[in-house]
């Protein structure tokens, strides 16, 4: 049975709980069990040699992000190398699977189930890198929770509508000393993203927390949310992760169409 949804939180990567298996571990720090109803976050640790496979998806659409270490991932048939900031899409319909070289392989691995009616890609993109800049959002101002600072980060789109993705998005902030991802909240789509690169902070509800590489955060519809830089740090902070569904507000904001291609 499902708990009420909490408005939102943040789980820190020491507190993941993971279960073992023959290949690995995986833990879900964003699920059903918190009272997520529109996505799953999961953490999975594949140990060297071995491969983790998510079986045939007829109603689901599944994303994965290489966290550490290096192998091949696989989306039926379509197999390539992976690496740290590798991005994997994994349309409806499609198996994913995610082997690891020498030095084991760790993914953060982003779950929806279709409710029925969304648009289908006709040729969806099935790999990417964070740090790909071809289409980008600038200037983000937020929704208007907190004022909003001029100092903006950039978001790189990496799977989304453009790119034929017909529920989950994939973006990357990448925040420089001092840069901030205004708050704002999403009216319909629960949000889960991590740290990905650097330390720096997220705001939650109602403040701002620090955080480190690996911690997540989860916000229920119409939470508001954020991350920035501060101006002490010494290097760039990354996030990862989208709403979901994808808020067409921010595709609007970069002068990008929402339709799915």
């Amino acid at each position: 049975m499902l708990t009420d949804q909490i408005q939102g939180t943040i789980v820190r990567a020491a507190d993941f709980v993971f279960s073992p298996f023959d290949w690995g571990r995986v833990a879900e720090p964003v699920g059903p069990a918190m009272g997520a109803r529109k996505v799953t976050l999961l953490v999975v640790e594949v140990a060297p040699g071995k491969a983790w496979r998510l079986g045939w998806a007829l109603e689901e659409e599944n994303v994965a992000v290489v966290f550490a270490g290096s192998g091949h991932g696989d989306v039926t048939g379509h197999r390539t190398e992976v690496a740290r900031g590798s991005a994997l899409h994994s349309p409806t319909g499609r198996t994913l699977e995610l082997e690891a070289g020498d030095d084991g392989l760790t993914a953060y691995v982003w779950r929806t189930r279709l409710e029925g009616g969304e648009p289908v890609g006709t040729a969806p993109r099935l790999e990417n890198e964070l740090w790909n800049t071809e289409t980008q959002l600038h200037g983000f101002t937020g929704t208007g929770e907190v004022p909003a600072d001029e100092r903006t980060a950039v978001m790189n789109f990496l799977f989304w509508p453009g790119t034929g993705s017909a529920r989950l998005c994939l973006h990357c902030g990448i925040q420089e000393p001092g840069q901030i991802f205004n708050v704002h909240q999403h009216p319909d789509s629960e949000e889960a993203f991590i740290a990905f690169e650097g330390e720096g902070q997220m705001y939650l509800i109602d403040r701002w927390h620090d955080v480190s590489p690996g911690d997540v955060l989860f916000a229920a519809p119409g939470v508001p949310h954020g991350t920035r830089n501060p101006e002490s740090a010494t290097r760039r902070f990354a996030t990862c992760g989208g709403p979901t569904p994808f808020d067409p507000v921010l595709y609007a904001r970069a002068g990008v169409s929402a339709e799915v291609k």
